[in-house]
């Protein structure tokens, strides 16, 4: 049977050496900076028999020093307290509180020594990393008897321990640094990735709501942003604007896209059957109530509730609709339960809202309730850059809708439409393109003469017959932009040809003898020209 075998003086000596191990673990465990100045000065002061032992560190400036959980702070280049010193010269220090409250006047550095005894001595260490530089990291602060500070100041042990300190200290240092660096990264492609998906959902936009106007472009993204939330929107901007467009438009972007999208009216619908449709009512809550109806707000339950024409809403029924955006709650004519309804308020009007609030039409806190993302619609007159876009895509819809075929327009109405003015913005556009679509002969393009109020009065309103002689020509339009006279000589000509043919019914022989040519002529310039009225 094997003897155990007695410990030598050096196997004694290495247990001993291996006894401090767990104290290192303790530090490298430290998961942050912060706890590790904790741990070691908890270390220093239970197992050196210190008063005090407290690590400093310097912030990312290098002009102050700081405390863990406090939020003093100690100027690096105040030398009323003993740490400027201490950094300044990279040597330690060693003085009795005594000669400490007598000398160094720093208010926060008294405070930090006020319990202390002035029997006791303070030593103050400098803590530099010693990797890639010898970068400051803080101070060590110890306080004890002197006996005890010298024999420490002379400890191969305590050199060790304050290595291993600023090694563990400079690598946590690095690891938030990177981490920092990382997570600002991560957040700017976090908002690089959500400016491209808003950008995209902006652009399937455009698609519905045209135009590349820098207004559209504009408003596609405030329209994005306001679908992001659950916050009322108030759409405010001159008839015609498109509102009930951009409604929709927010509706299917949301959350709640695929909940119900209800609209009405406020201004369409009668005062007395306004509260009705927007809460409902019970059985026999009024004469001719046969039976309880859900009222919109109800059935918006889940998606979006589009009030039109916000402006033309009652007084009475203001303060009830208020109630209903405040708290999801509101009660049906007649009944006397109240029920509950989640939905996103989408308001919009034509009328200055702030003046109706001043002649008590409108009430404030239901403006301001509303209007928690406010948008305003660009008039067209703002945005003429669409005209272009906006005409063609009502050409194409007219046609489809109509069956025609496809059709065109001249660049000479096309620059009549740029200089008109819109009182009635695209709504207006829309109807001045379909009036012309409508006038325009099968497989002819959109001409000036076709564009209401573009044309005089009609043969049969002058009281002249089909076959009038010379008759009174219409006034052309003559662009003031022309840089190209060819072409606009080219437009003039094609404009006074189709005039003098819709004039005759498209006889070629009158409208030719009219103009004073012969009729092999004219028909050569229809066909040059590409005109087959016939």
């Amino acid at each position: 049977m094997t003897q155990p075998v007695a410990p030598t003086a050096a196997g004694s000596a290495l247990s001993v050496e291996l006894s401090a191990m767990p104290l290192a673990l303790t530090l490298v465990e430290s998961h942050c900076a912060a706890v590790l100045r904790q741990r070691s000065a908890t270390l220093l002061k239970r197992h050196l028999g210190l008063v005090m032992a407290e690590c400093l560190y310097i912030d990312g400036s290098g002009r102050w020093l700081g405390r863990d959980g406090d939020e003093d702070q100690f100027d690096c280049g105040d030398f009323h307290h003993p740490y400027a010193h201490v950094i300044r010269s990279g040597k330690p220090l060693t003085l009795s509180v005594a000669d400490a409250r007598i000398r160094l006047d720093h208010p926060g550095f008294q405070a930090q020594v006020a319990t202390l005894g002035s029997a006791l001595h303070l030593h103050i260490r400098p803590l530099r990393g010693v990797e890639g530089g010898r970068e400051w990291l803080g101070v060590m602060l110890l306080a004890g008897t002197s006996a005890r500070l010298k024999a420490l100041a002379e400890d191969t042990g305590m050199a060790a321990f304050e290595a291993l300190l600023c090694r563990l200290w400079m690598r946590l240092a690095r690891e938030q640094g990177e981490r920092h660096r990382s997570q600002i990264l991560q957040d700017s492609l976090a908002k690089l990735n959500d400016g491209t998906r808003r950008q995209a959902l902006a652009d399937q936009l455009a698609e519905d709501l045209l135009g590349q106007s820098a207004a559209m472009q504009a408003l596609r993204r405030h329209i994005v942003r306001a679908a992001e939330t659950n916050l009322a929107v108030l759409l405010q901007g001159e008839t015609g604007t498109g509102k009930d467009r951009v409604a929709r438009a927010m509706h299917r972007l949301s959350a709640r896209a695929n909940g119900p999208f209800m609209a009405i009216n406020c201004a369409a619908i009668p005062e007395a059957l306004l509260e009705s449709e927007l809460f409902g009512h019970g059985k026999g809550a009024f004469s001719g109530a046969d039976h309880a109806r859900e009222g919109l707000i109800s059935q918006a339950d889940g998606g979006t509730l589009f009030l039109d024409e916000i402006g033309d809403m009652p007084l009475a029924l203001q303060a009830k609709l208020l109630r209903v955006l405040e708290s999801g709650r509101y009660r049906p004519l007649g009944e006397n339960e109240e029920r509950c309804a989640d939905l996103r308020v989408v308001a919009a009007t034509h009328q200055p809202l702030r003046e109706q609030i001043k002649k008590q039409r409108f009430r404030a806190d239901l403006y301001y309730r509303l209007g928690q993302f406010p948008i305003t619609l660009p008039p067209l007159n703002e945005r003429r850059d669409d005209i272009a876009q906006l005409a063609q895509a009502f050409i194409t819809d007219f046609c489809v809708r109509e069956g025609r075929d496809e059709m065109g327009i001249t660049p000479a109405a096309l620059r009549l439409l740029y200089r008109r003015d819109y009182p009635g913005n695209v709504r207006e556009l829309k109807n001045v393109i379909d009036y012309a679509c409508a006038m325009t002969p099968n497989g002819a393009d959109i001409d000036t003469y076709l564009l209401p109020g573009e044309q005089d009065s009609q043969v049969a309103d002058n009281g002249l017959d089909d076959v009038a002689a010379p008759v009174e020509e219409m006034p052309l339009a003559l662009p003031g932009d022309i840089d190209d006279l060819r072409q606009a000589m080219r437009d003039i000509e094609s404009t006074i040809i189709r005039q003098r043919l819709r004039l005759f019914g498209g006889n070629r022989a009158q409208a030719a003898q009219s103009l004073g040519l012969p009729k092999r002529t004219l028909a050569h310039k229809c066909q040059l020209l590409e005109l087959d009225i016939k």
